[in-house]
């Protein structure tokens, strides 16, 4: 088991030597990230596990966790969003191979020189796993926006606006 996180590794190698990596790292060593937070504050704590299965598929299991502050899209207002990441990653070299991948496997299309960035197979998954519209789910909507009791619509029919031209049209 590795602490310190290549820049990039040799994929095939990795899975032959059943190597893990495990550390952590500041939000803002992840670029693509750091362009949809609020903040590049925080630690994303990750796990990468490299390894082959009962049926032979060479994968890296990615588990990562962080707090990540995002802005609320009903508030506009900064909030802190947990977000974990557990995903069983198939290495394949062609697109056709991806239909051979057991359910629970998402493909992971490689180089044909095996090459892989940690870094970014971490920040992926990371970005998949953000909301797309993120809402703080401990905001209230204020009472002008959501309404009181009394504007909930009741079992009574509504008023036709047609019904007083029916009213006409019988005379």
């Amino acid at each position: 088991m590795s602490v310190t996180l290549p820049s990039s590794v040799d994929a095939w190698r990795e899975v032959r030597a059943r190597r893990s990596f495990q550390g952590r790292l500041p939000v803002s060593a992840f670029s693509r990230l750091g362009e949809v937070v609020a903040s590049p504050e925080g630690d994303v704590t990750y796990e990468l596990d490299f390894g082959r299965d009962n049926l032979g598929i060479a994968y890296v299991a990615v588990r990562a966790k962080a707090s990540l502050m995002l802005v609320c899209q009903r508030s506009l207002e900064p909030f802190a969003l947990p977000v974990e990441v557990d995903a069983r990653l198939g290495l394949i070299v062609e697109e056709r191979e991806e239909a051979a991948l057991p359910p629970g496997y998402e493909p992971l299309l490689l180089e044909e020189d095996g090459k892989l960035d940690p870094i970014a197979t971490i920040e992926d998954e990371l970005l998949l796993a953000l909301p797309l519209v993120p809402v703080n789910p401990d905001h209230e909507l204020p009472e002008e926006i959501a309404g009181t009791e009394e504007d909930i619509p009741s079992d009574e029919p509504p008023d036709n606006p047609f019904a007083a031209l029916r009213e006409l049209m019988k005379k």
